[in-house]
């Protein structure tokens, strides 16, 4: 396939079918709308946004600053509510749950991946993996676990607190506990927004590994061009919409997208 068949053109919302193509996403949304505020101090962070992210498929979600990509991401994820239209995880619609099925949905087919890292000061590496577990009554599978921080670097640091450990270290705790549960889909906002290079390489080597090895769906909400270079497919948001669409993304066709958007 050609770039200029990769690359949609960028400046105008793509054109979408009020309901997806297929429904054997792993997530997706149907005209999507989050507002904050009334009337002349209303924001409309999301405006109508339709899209799939299919299953074991790495998406990145890019765009400039307030252009919705957190928004999108943290409504398809159910860590906060549209203002109208759907959020599927599956085939299941956040909308019909109540705040107890929420709760038991994220635990248990959802894994987070933070920018902060969101890691307990006063627990070790492994008590920091386990917690969601822990807190729902669930156990561990001992040689998944066993298999995942070998994997991640881990093994020799699960008796470390936070404090004790680098941030790149601290990340891969984070990855760890997004895996060890074996969710159907990984969330990242801006994982690798505080880390340097060479962390950032180890983490979205762990999420690509994820997705290749272990058949999970990863999407993340980043800036960072080399870091969309490691999904399957890219899709942009300006104002609230999906402007453009890239799959098997490369570095340079991503900043010229970007650059256009900026424009």
């Amino acid at each position: 396939m050609s770039e200029s068949d990769e690359i949609i053109k960028a400046g105008a919302p793509i054109a979408a079918a009020a309901e997806p193509a297929t429904h054997n996403a792993a997530a997706r949304a149907v005209g999507l709308v989050k507002t904050y505020g009334r009337g002349d101090t209303e924001v409309r962070a999301l405006d109508g946004v339709n899209v799939e992210f299919a299953r074991n498929e790495f998406t990145a979600i890019m765009g400039p600053s307030g252009s919705g990509k957190s928004t999108l991401m943290h409504v398809m994820a159910g860590l906060d509510s549209a203002t109208r239209g759907e959020a599927y995880i599956g085939e299941t619609d956040l909308s019909r749950l109540n705040d107890k099925e929420l709760t038991a949905l994220r635990r248990d087919r959802l894994g987070f991946i933070f920018q902060s890292f969101n890691l307990v000061p006063t627990l070790t590496a492994a008590e920091n993996i386990t917690l969601p577990r822990n807190i729902a009554g669930g156990k561990v599978d001992p040689q998944w676990f066993d298999e995942v921080t070998q994997r991640l670097g881990l093994a020799k640091r699960l008796d470390h607190r936070p404090a004790e450990l680098s941030g790149g270290q601290q990340q891969r705790v984070a990855c760890a506990r997004a895996l060890v549960s074996r969710p159907e889909l990984i969330f990242g906002d801006e994982p690798t927004g505080n880390l340097d290079s060479n962390a950032s390489k180890e983490v979205l080597d762990i999420l690509r590994t994820a997705v290749d090895k272990d058949g999970q769906t990863v999407v993340i909400v980043t800036h960072d061009a080399r870091a969309v270079s490691y999904a399957d497919r890219v899709v942009f948001l300006r104002d609230g919409n999906i402007v453009d669409e890239m799959h098997d993304p490369d570095m340079d066709s991503i900043l010229r997208v970007m650059a256009g958007m900026e424009d």
